[in-house]
């Protein structure tokens, strides 16, 4: 075929394509209109069925902006602040403020005066602790600290002390009272009111502590199933003597071993020795029975670190 006949049918195809597109749009368009009077013809039942079917268009969502989380700060504690300023204070004298003691309690406490003791005053504290601290108002606070004394006197300053916002820096805001010390605290009557005679439960956890904290015999020997402990190390004492066993349940008081499974609360007070002497000391243990024996199943007196319950 020439080139000029090609030319002609492709000029007359299109017009056709053209039409025939439109008409197949003018189909759906009237297509469209019949189905929406069929439905208006058929009730708002049928209606709301063609609403809730027809495709919904999704928006693009708006990204979410950033929510700013703010974090409040802990209020931190001064009571190790307070502790070493009182130490550093007590160390001074305002005759010489050149000395290391002296300058660091002046770097804490800008506005107070450093103490001047007598000559041949009491001795610089063996030890000082804070003992207690309330915060009075935001950023305010009193901290009470003692001080020991190598005779044994014992001397109580309260201290004011500013934190800021952060809780990251502090400042003595004034010179130490002197006040009384903490009362002592009535104690509750104890749990542990159930005496338990010499038998099964007292071997029992006598030979458990001695292994514990003599090293004599194997920890695990005394301990139920899935209990596990280790031996303090290093071992601290050389022999170790039950005083008194008491508990809170009445099946620890019984003279046979009850039936497996029962368990019981003891606290067992305990004389301990080494060469420097004799020591007092006291433990709550859980124990359960099993197989006509007493098992150690706990430990709720003693040390993650140096052996206890894991």
């Amino acid at each position: 075929m020439s080139p000029g006949k090609q030319a002609s049918q492709s000029e007359a195809a299109a017009p056709m394509a053209g039409g025939a597109r439109l008409e197949a749009m003018r189909r759906r368009v009237r297509l469209s209109r019949l189905a929406v009077w069929t439905v208006i013809a058929a009730g708002p039942v049928a209606l709301a069925v063609a609403v809730a079917s027809t495709p919904t268009t999704v928006e693009a969502a708006t990204p979410a902006k950033p929510t700013a989380v703010r974090t409040a700060a802990a209020a931190a504690n001064p009571a190790g602040y307070a502790q070493l300023f009182v130490s550093a204070w007590l160390r001074s004298s305002a005759d010489d403020a050149t000395t290391a003691q002296a300058r660091l309690a002046q770097s804490m406490a800008p506005d107070v005066e450093l103490p001047n003791p007598a000559a041949g005053a009491q001795s610089s504290p063996a030890s000082v602790t804070a003992v207690r601290s309330a915060q009075r108002a935001d950023g305010a606070w009193s901290v009470t600290v003692a001080a020991q004394y190598a005779n044994g006197t014992v001397c109580y300053y309260t201290v004011p002390v500013a934190a800021d916002a952060s809780g990251a820096s502090f400042t003595v805001t004034g010179a130490p009272g002197v006040v009384a010390g903490p009362g002592r605290a009535g104690v509750p009557q104890s749990p542990y009111g159930v005496n338990v005679p010499e038998g099964d439960l007292s071997s029992a956890v006598e030979g458990f502590l001695a292994a514990y904290l003599t090293g004599s015999g194997e920890v695990d020997r005394y301990l139920a199933p899935g209990a596990q402990m280790a031996a303090v190390s290093p071992v601290p004492y050389t022999a170790v003597f039950v005083e008194q066993v008491s508990a809170v349940e009445e099946d620890a008081a019984t003279e046979k071993v009850p039936a497996d499974g029962t368990a019981v609360r003891v606290l067992v007070r305990v004389e301990a020795r080494d060469a420097g002497g004799r020591w007092p000391l006291a433990y709550e243990l859980a124990v359960k029975a099993r197989s006509g024996r007493w098992e150690v199943a706990a430990l709720a007196s003693g040390a993650a670190q140096g052996g206890g319950v894991r």
